[in-house]
């Protein structure tokens, strides 16, 4: 009985480990089948950025969904998810408890992913109390302006490298102030957790621009192909060449003086505009954006239907809206604004009764929130513009993209709307906030099917209507892009 006892203990380890990679395989398959259809959670996305950067840690989440199309949908980096989430104390431990759910499934290299994200989840949960409320040691903050000098700078080797002689310095006691290089240590592994979340995202953008390269590489032999063959058949026909010196219709007429309206713009010297190309890099090295092929429009929008009134190709319509889109994404960001990322979760009102052959998904947006300076009485008896107060939040840019927004029963595309809620039945005009701070209130967007509806949490402040260039508002529904701006009042 013995003998057999060890042989059994082996096969029952045997069956936990092979239900523990069932669990762990279907676990990462429904978090990839909600990132594809626009419903997944943080959590989701740290587990769809596993599969990427190891795809052999994820082949049964991919194979029954057959190849690995991760170009199908946009992929939300580490980085961007944590900083999604801010200090929402509650989001972060519901984070934390589906990073410790995978650490308890996962057994190969994956393990020391779902380590790092768990530092940086501990990392932000202890920092939520430090920014909410004073502390009375004035050290502390001084010392840890410090260590954010020392190691912020440091490149994971380097922190790595640091780790190892802080380690071999505690094993080796002596007179040492033990507190101290504890307090490092754990600092550094922090610093290190930030460091591996940086060459996460690092990874996951070369792999998407290398699978962009490749895909574009292929365009343009197409497209080569079909310009040869064009070429050939212009010159077996009667059309002459152009001449040398003969100017092309296509050609820019030349700008032999400023325009008007470019005198008024700002100028800067060479220096100030490498810095600002530099930081402007930085920006969208962070925010992950990678330009994609705009996926085919599903069965349900791309039917031909009589009571559609429209007579355009829908792809072209599609083109347009796509290229609207972009082309507000592409601005980029101005020094007085922030990029306004995190939703408020609400729910849509008679989602039940779509199409069945209908899956929701959040729109995609681009939204951004104006930051400028107050000059009222106060500020201006202690600040000046040397030293200016601190920012405050002047105004929002919304724009968000509908592209596939299907026709009501009438058969007429509704414009998407906006409505302005209030906690606590507080009215408009009332204040009910503390002195010194703003009310807030939550902007829901409305559409329809395939979209739900989607909210974010703005200052409550009267809005600006007025037509002025500088503050003008701006509300309007075009080739399938919602725009709202608005600036508050003075």
């Amino acid at each position: 009985m013995s003998r057999k006892r060890p042989a059994a203990d082996a096969a029952e380890a045997a069956w936990v480990a092979d239900e523990d990679r069932f669990v762990l395989q279907q676990s990462k398959k429904k978090a990839l089948l909600r990132a594809k259809s626009g419903r997944a959670s943080p959590i989701d996305w740290l587990a769809v950025t596993l599969s990427i950067l190891e795809p052999g840690s994820a082949q049964g989440a991919w194979d029954d969904d057959g190849a690995k199309d991760d170009e199908e949908f946009e992929i939300m980096e580490p980085e961007i998810v944590f900083e999604g989430l801010g200090e929402d104390e509650a989001a972060l431990k519901e984070l934390m408890k589906g990073i410790d759910g995978y650490l308890g499934l996962e057994r190969g290299a994956g393990r020391s992913y779902w380590e790092t994200m768990k530092t940086i989840c501990q990392d932000r949960l202890k920092q939520i109390p430090a920014s909410s409320q004073q502390t009375s040691a004035r050290g502390v903050g001084s010392v840890a302006g410090d260590l954010d000098k020392l190691l912020a700078p440091k490149s994971l080797p380097e922190l790595e490298k640091l780790e190892k002689q802080i380690r071999t310095k505690l094993s080796a006691g002596g007179n040492i102030d033990t507190d101290y290089w504890e307090h490092l240590l754990r600092t550094l592994l922090s610093y290190k957790a930030k460091a591996k979340l940086r060459e996460i995202g690092s990874q996951i953008t070369a792999g998407r621009l290398e699978s962009l390269k490749a895909e574009k590489v292929k365009e343009a032999d197409s497209l080569r192909a079909q310009l040869e063959l064009s070429q050939n058949d212009t010159n077996n026909g009667t059309e002459p060449d152009l001449k040398a010196g003969e100017r092309h219709p296509l050609d820019p007429e030349p700008l032999l003086r400023l325009r008007s309206d470019d005198k008024q713009l700002h100028s800067m010297t060479g220096t100030d505009f490498a810095e600002k190309l530099a930081l402007d890099r930085q920006r969208v090295v962070k925010k992950g954006f990678i330009p994609m092929q705009h996926r085919q429009a599903s069965a349900a929008s791309s039917e031909p239907s009589a009571k559609r009134q429209r007579t355009e190709d829908p792809s072209s319509t599609v083109t347009a809206q796509q290229a609207a889109f972009d082309r507000e994404v592409s601005r980029g960001l101005r020094d007085n604004e922030e990029l306004v990322t995190t939703e408020v979760p609400v729910e849509t009102k008679h989602i039940d009764r779509w199409p069945s052959n209908v899956k929701p998904r959040k729109p995609r947006y681009f939204c951004r929130l104006t930051l400028g300076y107050e000059w009222n009485k106060y500020n201006q008896t202690h600040y000046d513009a040397d030293n200016p107060p601190p920012r405050v939040v002047q105004g929002y840019r919304f724009n968000i993209f509908y592209p596939d927004l299907m026709p009501r029963e009438d058969g007429v595309v509704r414009a998407p709307t906006y409505k302005i809620e209030r906690e606590g039945g507080r009215k408009r005009g009332e204040m009910m906030a503390p002195a010194g701070e703003d009310d807030t209130c939550v902007i829901r967007f409305i559409s329809g099917p395939p979209y739900e509806d989607i909210a974010f949490r703005i200052v409550d402040k009267e809005w600006d209507y007025s037509a002025k260039r500088e503050r003008g508002f701006r509300s309007s529904f075009d080739k399938g892009v919602l725009t709202l701006h608005f600036m508050f009042k003075k």
